[in-house]
């Protein structure tokens, strides 16, 4: 019977701390736009972790890296829910990857709440930080669900990143959602009521209070200090955004033609109706190999296709930006198709610059999608390779160069294409270079999601702020719009509409911010802090058992 009784307990327990992880999954999914709310509801994102804390306090060692798995494939399942009209795999390769890496963050956070179970919420914080800056690295790379990127839309929160990055305000409500949770599990774990208990536990921390209180009234002030609100005595940049609302990629020749000549319409549309000073179309809005064709001309329908692109652009005096498959010899020393009948070339995904008539300069993408647009592990995982390639998966040769275009007017802009938006160190090594605006080309309409185009253009809001720089957002679909450099959306285009826009930021580029300078220093010393801790409370853990 007490075996019985125990597997009951244990039973019940066992669902209740899933129960927790579920309810903190639902919270953080929900903070960021999703299919309950398009803009996300930005609040929960504050109390997302409260659930966290009790499980990581009450659970076993063995219990804590399931339950990180756990968390981390529903959390994601939620937040990446638009995956699934990518393709069915998409769905579940993305909630796995997530799964192994909270199935390493939950035992270092449980370790954390044994080491230091004081100060537990401070260092659980930095950790947490930790884990987003190391999961943003590398071939699998990937920055949505950043726990700063719910705020996009809290202007006065979100300017300490031209200080830290994005990673400043994840610090921030990290320690928020860890505090509150010690704070709870305190009530529920001291022998009072729960309005006594918090008194009793604040009481004790007044001092962490006063910190915490003067992080969150400082980051609020500085907000409302920096932040310019008005821009009229910039010099502004007017532009013509296509929005074609079709996938590029869908229908073959008949559909490129199709696109070609909606642009084209559309274009001539803004240009008629106002005086834009640059129309830009979005990521690879234009298929065919225009620099390729043009030189070789191995196809004759794309040729003929390129040159009906080519003679529209002919007569513009207007410079047209444009995404575009930009091909390429592989082997410059041989022709442009081999003896066995094969190409010669390799695909770009590329942008444009056409003015006068004439292309004047190219940007090839460098930081590709995983798996969709990059997969460099073909010799080690043949058969994973070809089940990508069966798929039609687009695979990309990387880009080298960090190109600022410049017009005739002085202009000076780069072109981060699609996902290259989401890593702030890339628009940093553009604006490094020179570029004065950020014009983001993107294709999000494989999503079918609105959710998924706002949190991409969420995480755009931050590169502006991140670097005071106006960014443009070119997308087939959604969301186009114009930013400015307080992060502030000046105007914005429906999702799934066939339309233009013409909108005006303002070249701001009168002072460089410490993100600017120095870049992700505030995760790496995260990342830094976290490894001391967790080695320093390791070691003397084991000396204190000894004694």
């Amino acid at each position: 019977m007490l075996a019985d009784g125990g597997s009951r307990g244990l039973l019940r327990k066992t669902f209740g701390e899933l129960g927790l992880l579920s309810l903190s999954a639902f919270l953080f999914a929900f903070s960021f736009p999703s299919f309950i709310s398009i803009d996300g509801l930005w609040p929960l994102v504050f109390i997302a972790l409260i659930p966290i804390v009790p499980v990581i306090r009450r659970c076993s060692w063995a219990a804590a890296p399931f339950y990180g798995a756990f968390y981390g494939f529903l959390s994601y399942a939620i937040f990446n829910y638009w995956l699934t009209t990518f393709h069915p795999l998409a769905i579940f390769i993305v909630p796995v990857i997530y799964a192994v890496y909270f199935l390493v963050l939950f035992p270092a956070l449980k370790a954390v709440d044994l080491f230091f179970p004081r100060y537990a919420y401070w260092i659980q914080a930095v950790v947490w930080v930790a884990y987003e800056y190391l999961r943003t690295q590398g071939f699998l790379g990937y920055p949505y669900g950043n726990l700063g990127y719910a705020l996009y839309k809290v202007l006065p929160v979100i300017q300490i990143s031209e200080l830290t990055g994005v990673w400043g305000v994840s610090f921030l409500i990290a320690l928020i959602g860890f505090f509150l949770g010690h704070a709870l599990l305190f009530t529920f774990e001291y022998d009072a009521s729960f309005l006594a208990s918090l008194k009793v536990w604040f009481g004790r921390r007044k001092a962490a209070l006063a910190v915490c209180s003067v992080l969150l009234a400082g980051t609020l002030i500085f907000g409302f200090v920096v932040m310019r609100g008005n821009y009229d005595d910039q010099r502004p940049w007017k532009v013509a955004l296509i929005q074609h609302n079709a996938d590029t990629w869908k229908g073959g020749l008949p559909t490129y033609r199709r696109n070609l000549r909606t642009m084209i319409a559309l274009s001539d549309r803004a240009l008629a109706a106002d005086e834009p000073e640059a129309v830009i179309w979005s990521e690879t809005a234009f298929v065919p190999g225009v620099d390729w064709h043009s030189r070789y001309r191995t196809d004759s329908e794309r040729y003929a296709l390129v040159e009906e692109l080519r003679n529209y652009l002919a007569d513009k005096s207007v410079p047209f930006i444009l995404g575009n498959d930009d091909g390429q010899k592989a082997d410059p020393g041989l022709p442009p198709i081999l003896s066995d009948g094969r190409l010669n070339r390799v695909d770009y995904n590329a942008v444009l610059l056409y003015e006068n008539g004439k292309l004047r300069q190219t940007y090839r993408k460098t930081h590709l999608v995983p798996f969709t647009e990059n997969f460099p592990y073909k010799k080690l995982f043949p058969g994973f390779y070809q089940l990508l390639v069966d798929h039609n998966y687009h695979f990309w040769e990387k880009g080298t160069e960090y190109t600022v275009f410049e017009t005739d007017n002085g202009v000076r802009f780069s072109t981060p294409i699609c996902f290259e938006d989401v890593f702030g160190y890339l628009s940093r090594r553009f604006v490094r270079n020179g570029a004065d605006v950020i014009v983001n080309l993107t294709n999000d309409s494989w999503s079918g999601s609105v959710a998924a185009q706002m949190q991409h253009m969420g995480m755009a809001v931050f590169r502006a702020v991140e670097l005071r720089r106006s960014v443009i957002r070119s997308s087939n679909s959604g969301m186009t719009c114009t930013i400015n450099p307080d992060g502030r959306l000046t105007g914005m285009l429906g999702p799934f509409v066939e339309d233009y826009y013409i909108g005006s930021v303002p070249i701001y580029a009168e002072r460089n911010t410490l993100y600017y300078h120095w870049g992700d220093w505030f995760p790496l010393v995260m990342l830094f802090l976290g490894l001391v801790f967790l080695l320093v409370g390791g070691v003397r853990k084991i000396v204190l058992r000894k004694n």
